[in-house]
């Protein structure tokens, strides 16, 4: 029997196509992209982000939990 074999694109980091090197914990917009609906951070495999930026990505949006920016949990 024959296997087949799927092959998914490989995920680009989204600030290493921008070449952003700071993530502001106050751009609550492009901090939401990584929030899930019930307030957890999106893993990077699912994201498509790089080690380091996935790492500066979770600082920032701790901080943004931290004054209130983003809530911990979801409302209900």
């Amino acid at each position: 029997m024959e296997q087949r074999r799927v092959f998914q694109r490989r995920k680009v980091c989204r600030f290493c196509a921008e070449k952003k090197d700071n993530i502001d914990y106050k751009d609550i917009q492009t901090l939401r992209n990584f929030v899930s609906d019930r307030g957890k951070i999106v893993p990077r495999r699912i994201s498509g982000n790089c080690a380091r930026h996935q790492r500066v990505l979770s600082t920032a949006v701790k901080r943004s939990r931290n004054i209130a920016l983003l809530p911990f949990t979801e409302e209900r």
